[in-house]
Formats: C-alpha cells, structure tokens, sequence
C-alpha cells in the first residue's frame, strides 16, 4: 500500500513558517538585537529588583506619607477604576459588535452574491461596493486606537465620548474584516438549498449561513473584549480614569506594591472575562 501524499497546504504552511523564520532573525539582525540588551545594569538592577520583589507584597492600603484628608481608602479607589475599565470596555464593545457585523455582512461576498440588494445583476457595482465597505473597515482598523485617543482628544476634550469612540471604531474595523471572512468560509450548501426551496435570498442567509459562522464569530468576539479591557486601562494613560491613570500615577512615585495591586486586579478582571467567555461557549455547544 502505497502512503497518500501529503497535503499542499501543509507544505505550503512548513515553507511559509520558514519563510517568517528566516526574516524575523533578519531583521533582528538589522536591528543589530542582542540578548545582552534585556540584562539590566548597574541602577537598573536595583530598579528592576525592587518592582519585582513589590509583586510579592502588593499595597493594600496608600504607600505615601502625604495623603490628602478625606481621600477615599486605596483598595476602594482600585475597585472603581477597575469597574470603569470595564464600562468602557463593555460599551466599545457592545456598539463594535453592531458595526463589526453590519460592517462585515456588507464586506463580504456572501452577501452580494446572494442577491440582497441589487440583485445578481451589476456584477461590477456589487465588487465596488464591496470593495468600498472592505477599504472603510481597513481604514478604521489601520488607525491604532491610541492614535485615535490623540485625535479625539484634540477634537472634542477629555471626555467619555472621546474614550469610546476611540476604542469603537478600531474594534469595528478588526470584527467586520473577520466576521466576513468567517461568513465567507462557512458551507454555503444549507442556504443554497434553502433558496432552491423558494426561501428568500436574506432569509437564506439569515439562517442557513450565519449560524454555522456564529460559533468562531462570537469566540473571536469574546477575545476582543478582553483586548478593549487592557485598551481600555491603557487610556487612563491620557487621563481617563480607568486602571491605567492611577497605574501612571503610582509608578511615577515610584509605589510599585501600588502598582501591583493594580496590575492584579486588571489581571483579575481579564482572567473572569475569560472564565465566563469559555463557559458561555460551552453551554452553546452543548
């Protein structure tokens, strides 16, 4: 018995893999990198020491000598910014799943071949206007949203809507370019089959389609919110007062068992997010 081939696409990837190998330690080369360079020296040491060694004993009350009268206790500080992490968080999301999705039907070829819209007819203005929703969604998703933070800053002040929208339209941009291209790749056989039966070409769509694609939709959609939770702390950096703003603060007065406590408690938040994700896909799959 002769053994089967191996398949291409598994070639493909070995070589690829290389591929991405043998650039990165070019370019690490270019860099002139060296693994001397994350060995710290001299003051650095001890810097580097005396973070670490605060991770094991994380503040639970204010490091400083010199706390203002009537400044609300640390631990309670903590806990409102982390829940303020999570509202926007929670509200980015939340309006970049409605884009993502909208943004992502319109994107894909799934949605202009089934004859929504203009029908199976004008095969050119559909790849144009498909083409237009992909290059909207590249634009949004191009633009870091710490890039987006200055600018929103700048245009409309400090203020929650500059928070949010910065965080929104990345996220928007990042779902629909993966909710079309999951919509794409599911079985196209059950909704063909439904149109072949006189079901209308949305509805087609809407059920035999979608759900096959929603289970990696709404996985890729958990992981994306625990990626706004650390942009969300991230932007106490510009002022917000989320995780990051008090995490700035304590670092810069060098309290590191402040920061700890803090940089615990985004990892708390991020491993429940986590933990409630994987039960919610559970319970779907069964």
């Amino acid at each position: 018995m002769t053994t089967p081939p191996k398949p291409p696409l598994r070639f493909k990837r070995r070589y690829a893999l290389a591929l991405l190998a043998g650039v990165s330690l070019l370019a690490a080369y270019g860099l002139n990198l060296h693994w001397k360079g994350l060995l710290p020296r001299g003051e650095g040491f001890v810097l580097w020491k005396r973070f670490f060694y605060a991770a094991l004993r994380p503040a639970l009350d204010y490091e400083g000598q010199n706390v203002p009268a009537g400044a609300p206790p640390f631990l309670l500080v903590v806990l409102k910014s982390t829940f303020r992490t999570l509202e926007f968080a929670a509200a980015s999301m939340g309006l970049a799943l409605i884009g993502g999705m909208g943004l992502g039907v319109l994107s894909s070829h799934s949605f202009w071949d089934s004859g929504l819209g203009l029908g199976r007819t004008n095969r050119k203005l559909r790849n144009r206007l498909r083409l237009m929703f992909r290059t909207l969604a590249a634009m949004l998703r191009s633009v870091h949203e710490l890039l987006w933070a200055i600018l929103f800053l700048a245009a409309i002040g400090q203020n929650s809507t500059a928070a949010l929208l910065a965080l929104t339209l990345p996220f928007t941009g990042i779902l629909a370019k993966l909710f079309s291209e999951m919509l794409d790749e599911a079985a196209s056989a059950p909704s063909a089959a439904l149109e072949g039966l006189g079901c209308h070409p949305g509805m087609a769509l809407l059920v035999g389609r979608l759900p096959i694609a929603w289970p990696d939709m709404a996985a890729y959609g958990f992981y994306r919110f625990e990626c706004a939770l650390r942009s969300s702390a991230v932007l106490g950096f510009f002022g917000f007062q989320t995780i990051g703003y008090h995490l700035e603060l304590s670092y810069n007065s060098l309290y590191y068992r402040e920061v700890w406590t803090l940089l615990y408690a985004l990892l708390l938040m991020v491993w429940l997010s986590e933990r409630w994700s994987g039960i919610l896909r559970r319970s779907a799959t069964q």
